[in-house]
């Protein structure tokens, strides 16, 4: 077998991190910027940081957005494990095919799609029950919900398709019901999944444009249709700023993530 020369496999590895991450880390050391170009640096500065807060728009964007995330990735582990469950331990029955294709739906239609048919749904929904009144979080939240769920399928059933049946089974052996095994024993054992599908519903949902654009309604703006409406007018260095705070609260979650699955595999 032959193998890469060490330089090659190191000016590889150089450029496909560099084309991944010297975006970002422009884009952090721009926040920093004194200018308000975007492309000359004149000197440090944290008055686009000190400018970001008194966006009172942005900042309201942001908390709709992480609010909307929290409750989206919440709700799709809690459905999406349920599917997954089904999908990986209850075997072949009736309609299986359809319940495939109708779990893994979100993953293929065209985000498009998506959000016309649940806006159409939704406007059909409000003129027969008068409600939901107009667009607004709920709306957001369930088109949310219906992509990352298919997301978070995908990764549950996976890992519980590599568990140890042996385990499950003599729980049942020793009396316990199929409802306490599954929370007594096949819940800790997949949770590293759990936080994992957790973290990329969020994710999911928090960059979401598409869906978001059509459901919404006026007062409810999420985050990444605030910025890109402001892109038509040129984008102001506090989007870096913003950005700069999220990278580093994604980072922190994705260290606190990894230090909890580290802890369990040790255990």
């Amino acid at each position: 077998m032959i193998r890469p020369h060490p330089v090659l496999r190191a000016l590889v590895l150089t450029v496909g991190f560099s084309f991944l991450y010297l975006p970002i880390l422009c884009l952090m050391v721009f926040s920093f910027n004194d200018s308000s170009m975007m492309t000359s640096w004149t000197g440090f500065s944290l008055k686009w940081y000190i400018e970001l807060f008194k966006d009172q728009a942005l900042l309201d964007a942001a908390r709709l957005s992480l609010l909307i995330a929290a409750l989206t990735a919440t709700a799709a582990v809690v459905i999406g494990t349920w599917a997954a469950y089904v999908l990986a331990r209850m075997g072949r029955f009736r309609g299986v095919s359809l319940y495939i294709g109708m779990v893994s739906a979100p993953l293929v239609v065209p985000e498009v799609v998506l959000g016309i048919s649940l806006l159409l749904m939704f406007v059909e929904v409000g003129n027969l029950l008068g409600w939901p009144d107009g667009n607004g979080v709920f709306t957001i939240w369930v088109g949310h919900v219906t992509l990352c769920m298919a997301y978070v399928a995908v990764i549950i059933q996976a890992r519980i398709r590599d568990l140890d049946r042996s385990l499950e089974e003599a729980a049942l052996d020793l009396g316990a019901t199929p409802l306490k095994v599954f929370f007594v024993v096949t819940l800790p054992l997949i949770f590293p999944a759990l936080l994992a599908a957790w973290l990329l519903a969020f994710t999911l949902s928090l960059d979401d444009v598409v869906i978001a654009s059509f459901l919404s309604g006026p007062g409810y703006t999420t985050l990444p249709l605030e910025v890109f409406s402001r892109v038509r007018l040129g984008l102001k260095p506090e989007i870096n700023a913003l950005a700069t705070l999220f990278i580093f609260a994604v980072g922190l979650l994705v260290v606190v993530a990894n230090r909890v699955q580290w802890r369990r595999r040790a255990q």
